[in-house]
């Protein structure tokens, strides 16, 4: 029986699974969060004396048997059970007849799931921090396996000046780390208990919200009724945001691979492990699952865009339409966490290859160091070097290099560095920048 029928009349088919929606297929990853929140609210009955001690312990051990049973195996919903509050409770009256009924005193369904959802979410957002943690070690280590290792730096997809493998690899690491600080940063809104505002109006019995929050491990709980309930969606839409720039971050890692590895690049040669090929072309060698990443990225935009959009009109106090919103979070955690999980693994066969990067690099993305090193030589403005690198580089490839003896003194200087090797003018720069401390 719903939770919210009053007699044996029943809502017609079609609008009973139109309202229920996904909550029977996305209730199955709350379910024990919702038994959790559960037992702390019976815990907090028996306290204000609304249950007896032995009522209380019934009801707790019948819990805690559903709680093993789900950790076991999440349950399976049917469209019937509307939602994992009504499976619960109809579970426990099945168990112990009308004390059953009395476990939803002071509480709202409203409540329930944001309480449900706030755990949940508590739980996964430290289970991405740790993943995150885990990844930024690998990042670092492959990092410290390609140290000055040569790789062409661009700007508008054009060679812009030299780099190096560690440098890029640590630029992701980093904006990572900024993103595992933000999702830290986020936990201070959602630990806190919406337990006890009921539907947003509190309730006519004064509830202990001290104890539940306690009980269930929050520093604080959500004190405005109103207002734990209009944080619905809105701290949901915080952890998407959040999620989201940190997949958008390994989606322009994927990019950089997928165009570092391409034939006409050939700077990334990547494992057969983590490569597929074509079904007609034997020879194909796909970056896939960095495709799938890309991708998926966009999909954890779509779910903030609507978790935002869904929100954005609503009136104070709870409306149905923020049923929509917990598929969107969930789906969103889930995205992320596998992209975090494959990625951990394949970072190891992500391979340099300097010879590569040295075929494809030009000598003009030496420019500013060149420049530098003239204008330190000469003593002369930082400008009026640049200007003199450009015009002699301009002039060093109209003529082919040919009459040099023609060129004053710095243009002379710059064509020295011109006609040095690729990789001998490489190292001369690098090691020039670490004399400089750079």
């Amino acid at each position: 029986m719903k939770l919210w029928e009053k007699d044996e009349s029943r809502i017609l088919k079609i609008v009973e699974e139109f309202e229920v929606g996904k909550d029977y297929i996305y209730d199955r990853e709350i379910a024990t969060y919702d038994v959790i929140g559960t037992i702390a609210h019976v815990k907090m009955l028996n306290k204000i004396g609304i249950l007896s001690d032995e009522e209380r312990d019934k009801v707790v051990v019948e819990l805690e048997k559903l709680l093993q049973s789900f950790r076991e195996n999440l349950p399976s919903l049917k469209v019937e059970d509307e939602d994992i509050h009504t499976y619960i409770e109809n579970h426990i009256v099945s168990k112990l007849g009308d004390l059953g009924k009395k476990i939803h005193t002071g509480r709202s369904r409203n409540d329930q799931v944001l309480t449900a959802l706030r755990l949940y979410e508590k739980d996964k957002i430290n289970q991405i921090i740790q993943k995150l943690t885990s990844l930024i070690q690998k990042l670092k280590h492959l990092s410290d396996t390609y140290l000055d290792k040569p790789l062409i730096g661009y700007t508008h997809l054009k060679q812009a000046m030299p780099t190096t493998v560690d440098t890029w690899i640590n630029s992701f690491a980093e904006a990572l780390d900024d993103d595992r600080k933000l999702l830290g940063t986020l936990l201070e809104f959602i630990d806190r208990n919406p337990l006890g505002s009921s539907a947003g109006y509190g309730f006519p019995i004064k509830l202990d919200r001290d104890f539940t929050t306690k009980a269930l491990g929050f520093s604080d709980f959500i004190r405005n009724h109103i207002y734990a309930q209009n944080t619905r969606g809105k701290y949901e839409s915080f952890v998407i945001f959040a999620l989201t720039t940190t997949v958008s971050d390994i989606s322009r890692f994927a990019n950089d691979v997928i165009l570092f590895s391409s034939d006409e690049f050939g700077f990334i040669k990547l494992g057969k492990e983590i490569t597929t090929g074509s079904s007609i072309m034997p020879h194909k060698k796909n970056p896939d699952v960095f495709e799938l990443m890309r991708a998926k990225s966009k999909k954890l935009l779509g779910y903030l865009v609507s978790t935002i959009s869904i929100t954005s009109s609503l009136p104070s106090g709870y409306s149905k339409d923020l049923q929509e919103t917990k598929e969107t979070i969930i789906e969103a955690i889930n995205e992320t966490t596998k992209i975090l999980d494959v990625l951990e693994e394949i970072v190891e066969y992500i391979h340099f290859d300097e010879d590569a990067v040295f075929s494809k690099m030009k000598k003009d993305i030496f420019s500013v160091d060149i420049a530098v090193s003239v204008m330190e030589k000469f003593n002369i403005p930082f400008r009026d070097a640049y200007r003199k690198v450009g015009s002699t580089i301009e002039k060093y490839q109209k003529t082919n290099g040919k009459d040099i003896q023609d060129y004053d003194e710095i243009e002379r200087e710059i064509v020295r560095y011109l006609e040095m090797d690729v990789k001998e003018l490489y190292n001369t720069m690098i090691n020039k920048r670490k004399q400089r401390g750079v």
